[in-house]
């Protein structure tokens, strides 16, 4: 019935705090003449009291005391009645110094002024608390409340405890904070206690909690997968806040509370990248970034913006995407400095033209086919795009003197079982060895038997990087927005396989990644990431389900469909004849692998994208093994091309 009562008008609080004052005013007297009513003067009294009836409603009204509502009274209300209080008593004590200093006596004693102003502050205070704590113990008041514990006992805490007081459409109760600062273990904050979060568990068992909200963003990922597992062990849902950055107007709303999500539990610790050098060699620059739309490429084209280039080409074939990206970075972008270009990177006149009219000083070449499933029943267009087209940005790279180029590849080209894997090791193994062949002396290959010398020329500009990395979170068609689809549909949910797992790392986190290799490459390394540990996506899909609040193979089935055509159970970044060495990045290694000969790589990749535009599917993949001899199909029709000897060997001896 409370719940329904409408604010009260400003003019009944305007009085009420008149009359708060009047009573102060009236309490004063009676304590400075010990409760004689004998000795105290009515006439006085009456005359005193409106006074500073006129003298408080001219404060009141300039320092608006009565506009706040009292249901949802804060510190910035008491500092306003304990300002207008002072101003209040302050001009009596100042006639009364005007009045000392000629032998007059006071208008009102000083004694009484100070017990007005504490007394009224006071009750001022009091009914305003009163009021409060009564709408508040009036909306708990349900006894099918949802009891919330709240980790985080700092400000983001605080602001979630207030939306949970003052909403009264939420139907929860505060019962504890949860935090691992020693120094707030033990206190309280409105009367609610701070526990450890070692002492989660305990709280569990001895009361019931409903809802967990995390309202802390610093907290490390280890911690928060350890809680959020105990809260899906005791079917305890987990709500998370916004960023502050997100509030609406600064304050937290209750429909900005939401259900933690996925991505938040397989985030690592932040990584740290040297922003200064990064900026050294981007600021001023021409950026092209290719597959600038997609998921990767447009996270590269917004961190590469922070570091203030002269213009970021954005290249794509697709047009929507793009042209989505670019309505992005003209609300974000107060420089401008962007320019969308369509084309596809296949097409070598198109890409000449680029080129020719905005030679890029550095390149991001993100572009690719990467579905597997697709690839595979489609090696001619895989070897088009990923190999022939990355051999075009490569061609076109040196030919206009780019300072680097920086090739995002993939763990499925290490020992590809799959023809999209197979296709950027091919493309890997081409900027490689374009670099190395101008910029070494001597490579020496062996193939059947025969050895080859190579002399090579005049060092080209072009230093020519490659990163490799697993899965991204959220990036277009990977796992988990295909789970939360299947789950918001009722399920079942489809895994391939009991026993997958995928490494997996966040889109800004692995684009960091990428600029920081791209700042620290000198030319021909493969940098691989550290991706932490593997996850097994039978239990990612179960967790994405009791995250929803639901229960696995009961609300939602979980179904194996077999692996796909060209995938495989675990991904790796290196190939057995593979190592790596250390950067000054922890996250960052560098892969020692095999050196190719320029020349006879790319007659054989030449070939290769001949029967490629020829669409020759078959001779295609045979192709494709005979460059990279690891290259062995998994759950593919191409498996019977597989030789149990392979014989053929590209690659150079170690110098």
């Amino acid at each position: 019935m409370f719940n329904h009562i409408n604010i009260v008008p400003r003019w009944i609080i305007f009085c009420l705090d008149l009359f708060v004052c009047g009573i102060s005013l009236c309490f004063a007297y009676l304590l400075k003449y010990n409760f004689i009513f004998d000795e105290i003067n009515a006439n006085e009294l009456s005359r005193n009291i409106l006074v500073f009836s006129v003298v408080n409603s001219v404060v009141f009204l300039i320092i608006k005391t009565y506009a706040g509502i009292i249901r949802y009274t804060s510190a910035q209300d008491s500092f306003r009645i304990l300002f207008s209080i002072l101003i209040t008593n302050g001009l009596f004590f100042f006639i009364n110094l005007l009045l000392f200093s000629f032998n007059d006596e006071p208008y009102i004693f000083n004694v009484i002024l100070v017990i007005n102003g504490l007394t009224s502050f006071l009750l001022l205070i009091t009914y305003r608390v009163m009021v409060k704590y009564f709408f508040m113990y009036v909306k708990n008041f349900r006894i099918d409340k949802r009891h919330v514990v709240i980790y985080g006992a700092g400000e983001g805490g605080i602001a979630a405890k207030r939306t949970l007081d003052h909403d009264i459409k939420i139907n929860m109760l505060l019962t504890a904070f949860i935090d691992d600062d020693d120094r707030k273990i033990g206190k309280a904050i409105d009367g609610i206690k701070i526990y450890h979060t070692k002492d989660f568990q305990n709280l569990i068992k001895n009361d019931k909690i409903d809802d967990l909200i995390i309202a802390s963003h610093n907290i490390k990922p280890e911690l928060k997968n350890k809680i959020v597992d105990l809260c899906l062990e005791n079917d305890i849902k987990v709500l998370t806040l916004p960023p502050v950055r997100s509030w609406i107007n600064g304050q937290l709303s209750s429909k900005q509370l939401q259900n933690i999500k996925i991505e938040d539990l397989l985030e690592r610790e932040p990584i740290e990248i040297n922003n200064d050098i990064i900026c050294n060699q981007i600021k001023g620059k021409r950026v092209l970034v290719t597959g600038a739309a997609g998921s990767i490429g447009s996270e590269i084209v917004r961190q590469i913006a922070l570091f203030h280039p002269q213009m970021i080409i954005l290249n794509d074939q697709s047009e929507t995407p793009l042209h989505e990206l670019q309505l992005e970075l003209q609300e974000s972008n107060v420089h401008n400095n962007f320019h969308s270009f369509i084309g596809d990177i296949r097409d070598s006149f198109r890409m000449e033209l680029l080129f020719q009219t905005f030679k890029p000083h550095y390149v991001y070449h993100a572009a690719a086919y990467k579905h597997v499933p697709l690839m595979e029943h489609n090696p001619g267009e895989a070897v088009r795009t990923n190999v022939m087209g990355t051999k075009t940005i490569a061609d076109l790279s040196v030919k206009y003197g780019v300072s680097k180029f920086v090739m995002i590849s993939t763990d499925k080209a290490v020992n590809p079982t799959n023809v999209m894997g197979a296709s950027k090791r091919i493309a890997e193994i081409y900027v490689q060895s374009l670099y190395h062949s101008f910029n070494s002396k001597k490579t020496t290959v062996y193939t059947n038997g025969l050895s080859h010398l190579n002399q090579g020329s005049a060092a080209i500009k072009t230093k020519f990087i490659t990163t490799r990395f697993g899965n991204v979170l959220g990036s277009n068609g990977s796992v988990i927005p295909r789970f939360k689809a299947q789950i918001q549909k009722g399920g079942p949910i489809t895994v391939t396989h009991p026993e997958i797992t995928r490494y997996f790392m966040t889109i800004p986190e692995s684009c960091r990644l990428v600029l920081e290799a791209g700042s620290m490459g000198e030319g021909g390394e493969i940098f691989i990431f550290d991706m932490g540990k593997s996850v097994k996506i039978v239990d990612l899909a179960k967790k994405m389900i009791r995250l929803s609040g639901l229960v696995p193979h009961q609300d939602i089935a979980i179904e194996f469909s077999g692996l796909r055509p060209g995938e495989k159970l675990y991904e790796e970044l290196l190939n057995d004849l593979e190592n790596t060495k250390p950067t000054h990045h922890e996250k960052i290694m560098v892969a020692q692998v095999r050196e190719y000969v320029f020349q006879l790589i790319s007659s054989h990749i030449s070939d290769l994208i001949k029967l490629s535009c020829q669409y020759k599917d078959r001779q295609v993949v045979i192709k494709m093994k005979e460059i990279v001899p690891e290259f062995k199909s998994n759950n593919s029709v191409y498996e019977e091309l597989d030789t149990p000897n392979e014989d053929t060997e590209l690659s150079t001896l170690k110098q």
